[in-house]
């Protein structure tokens, strides 16, 4: 295995290993606060924006290595249907079949990798929403301890999240709706000026002199 599928290998089981970490039931008070400093620290913000970037050459290895597989595929079936059965016996099928099971591997492999990092970030986020809704239900309660630093910062959190969009987008929305109703307003003051400058008191319409 080369350098690179190598590095894909290890993160594949260290995703494997957050997964399990993520899924491991833990107290309450242990889940909010490890997840409050996920939310925060900026080492791990940083580290998630490497990732990112790391992803994207795990896709390109993904697309070459199904372009590999399907290289090797069309291959063997080329030889197949040759006039020489000969050329598919001894050591050039085993190269062929070798080719073709480390193409296959190495596309499971990086295949593998990124689906299991859309689980993790789905996890992620799951997770966080669970959290917001259980701070709310203790605060109803009328737990006090639902109404820490780590709370509000839950609730920041989830706010950076896909809750925290939606919520930027309504904003948007609104001003929009305030504009769209001061020009109307505006327009409809204009129309009635006009409309008294073109009557006279009585309310018959001006002549042109």
């Amino acid at each position: 295995m080369t350098l690179y599928y190598t590095l894909v290998f290890v993160l594949l089981v260290a995703e494997m290993s957050i997964f399990g970490m993520l899924i491991v039931p833990l107290p309450y008070s242990a889940k909010r606060k490890l997840f409050t400093f996920i939310s925060e620290s900026p080492i791990v913000a940083k580290f998630q924006y490497g990732m990112k970037i790391t992803f994207i050459f795990i896709l390109i290895l993904f697309i070459d290595s199904v372009n590999r597989v399907y290289a090797v595929q069309m291959e063997l079936s080329k030889t197949k249907k040759s006039s020489n059965p000969g050329m598919m016996e001894g050591s050039g099928r085993m190269e062929v079949q070798a080719r073709k099971f480390y193409s296959q591997r190495n596309m499971y492999l990086c295949g593998f990798t990124l689906f299991l990092s859309l689980i993790l970030n789905r996890t992620y986020v799951m997770i966080l929403d669970t959290l917001r809704l259980e701070e709310k239900v203790k605060r109803y309660e009328g737990d006090p301890k639902a109404s820490g630093k780590d709370s509000k910062r839950l609730d920041q959190a989830g706010e950076a999240g896909e809750i925290g969009k939606l919520k930027n987008i309504i904003a948007q929305k609104d001003k929009e709706l305030q504009a769209m109703k001061s020009q109307s307003e505006g327009l409809s003051r204009e129309y009635n000026n006009l409309g008294d400058q073109m009557t006279t008191k009585d309310g018959t319409p001006k002549k042109d002199k």
